[in-house]
């Protein structure tokens, strides 16, 4: 380092600017050149770096990272499988059980999670055999890394840190390893590993991929595509990138083509490249998925519920209008009656719903949140209840589905999805408010991240508080919350008293 400029007396930054995202259910790699920072960043991640200066923010789940409960959810599979040599697999696994697994925990599901961890990690085979020394007796290398991972695996971690998992394994034991990576993943945990010069078969087992050049900068994270096209399609379209050949490892092609020699001959910079990309613009393009998300929900389920609603309610005014007639009962019988049975069915069908929705998305499993969730849904009703009032305001079902179309469409684009409610002009904002569309998108987005303050990464403007971004982009703001559910409750109260009124005082039924 000193040779090449670097004054000692100076700190050296190691990592610059890194900022991803790991899910669960992924396997994701880390790759880069010897001495980019791969397992620098995954030690800092782990909470393992013992020296050396951390500077900036780690999130988990949106909130900051506390290494004292991290450590709890986190399992970190060293480069090195290091375990006593003098007992077996099975105690191995279980003295990692007693000692890291909660004292909540009774005797029996210890023992099936033992026998279950065993099994997910394939080394039921090997219970009774003695772990032995490295390279001299006992296990075979691929084993001992399967061990290692199952000794991590059984203190139940949420998050797993893989620390160059395939090294020193020829292809059969690296095929195996990987498999029991693609396990572990598949049960819905996080998987994140450092991997060097990857095989074709190793490289396209992975999701997503965090490539970093030398000195700690990020050039690419994103998905790798079957076959790893969409890793290949983002490279190619970069102007002066050689095309890959046919049959070529893409991890060797990316790797040779993002070197610093290949990158100064080509007069790159591939890290200035990937922050200008639409790759890149997925940190904030994640914000407006879930915002586009929650509009078409509105818009799919209000126009159906509504439609669906009238043809019923017309053929009971029907039937209404002779049994009135026949003083058999009054108007407010058959309003409450028509409300009661609706509210019943909603109230079934949105908790169904709300549970896949809410689950599919990934929302915070809070009681508050998900109150907040599922109340909105449920007071989303009022577009029930507006096209029960239409049916009774009009002559005709037909008439009343014009009228519903038209209305729905003004309430949608003074939702604030297709013009945020900051840039629509003063004199129209009034309509904002009285769209309950836009009530609905208010409480569904802010009642799930409007406290979170967790970075996201604007372009041209930096890192700026989730919390901030809603408050200026759209202007949500979380303190406003409670009265957006009470805007809920009003807009259904009032449509079903405008039901219940044309009901009684509105007959258009002529003899």
């Amino acid at each position: 380092m000193k040779g090449q400029g670097y004054d000692e007396r100076y700190r050296l930054q190691l990592l610059q600017d890194v900022s991803g995202a790991f899910r669960p259910g992924v396997l994701t790699a880390l790759l880069g050149i010897t001495g980019a920072g791969k397992t620098t960043l995954l030690d800092v991640l782990a909470g393992k770096k013992t020296s050396g200066y951390i500077e900036d923010s780690i999130t988990v789940s949106g909130y900051p990272k506390n290494q004292e409960t991290f450590a709890r959810i986190c399992g970190y599979c060293e480069q090195n499988d290091i375990h006593s040599p003098c007992i077996t697999v099975y105690e191995s696994l279980v003295f990692s059980a007693w000692l890291r697994l909660s004292s909540n925990i009774d005797v029996n599901t210890r023992m099936m999670f033992i026998e279950e961890v065993m099994r997910l990690v394939e080394l039921e085979p090997l219970k009774d055999a003695i772990v032995g020394l490295t390279r001299i007796s006992g296990l075979s290398a691929e084993q001992r890394k399967r061990l290692t991972i199952a000794v991590e695996l059984v203190a139940n971690p949420s998050i797993m840190f893989m620390d160059e998992p395939t090294s020193g394994l020829d292809a059969r034991a690296a095929a195996i390893v990987m498999r029991t990576m693609r396990n572990v993943v598949n049960n819905g945990r996080t998987v994140v590993c450092t991997i060097h010069q990857p095989s074709i078969v190793i490289f396209e087992a992975f999701d997503e991929l965090l490539l970093i050049k030398r000195g700690g900068r990020l050039i690419y994270a994103g998905p790798l595509g079957d076959h790893s096209s969409k890793l290949i399609e983002y490279f190619e379209a970069i102007p002066g990138v050689p095309k890959i050949k046919d049959s070529y490892n893409p991890a060797t092609w990316m790797l040779d083509i993002t070197s610093t020699q290949v990158e100064s001959q080509m007069g790159l910079d591939f890290a200035e490249i990937y922050v200008n990309s639409q790759l890149y613009r997925a940190k904030q393009q994640d914000l407006m998925n879930l915002f586009e998300i929650m509009f078409s929900t509105i818009l799919f389920l209000g126009g159906t519920s509504a439609l669906n609603v009238q043809a019923v309610v017309a053929s009971e005014r029907a039937i209404f209008y002779r049994e009135k007639a026949a003083r058999m009962y009054s108007a407010l019988p058959f309003t409450l009656a028509q409300l009661a049975i609706e509210a019943i069915y909603v109230a079934i069908v949105n908790f169904v719903y709300c549970l896949l929705l809410y689950s599919m998305i990934g929302f915070e499993w809070t009681i508050g949140k998900f109150f907040y969730f599922y109340f909105i849904f449920m007071s989303f009703t009022y577009y029930t209840m507006f096209g029960m009032m239409l049916v009774s305001l009009t002559p005709r079902q037909e008439i009343s589905a014009i009228f519903l179309t038209l209305f729905a469409t003004l309430w949608n684009l003074f939702a604030g999805f297709f013009l945020p409610r900051t840039l629509i002009p003063i004199w129209w904002r009034w309509f904002y408010w009285a769209s309950p569309v836009s009530w609905t998108m208010y409480g569904l987005l802010t009642s799930q991240i409007g406290d979170k303050n967790n970075l996201v990464e604007i372009l041209e403007v930096g890192n700026v508080p989730l919390n901030l971004l809603l408050k200026e982009m759209l202007g949500y703001e979380y303190h406003f919350l409670p009265f957006v559910a009470v805007a809920h409750i009003a807009w259904v109260l009032l449509f079903s008293f405008v039901f219940a009124f044309g009901i009684k005082f509105l007959n258009f039924q002529q003899r």
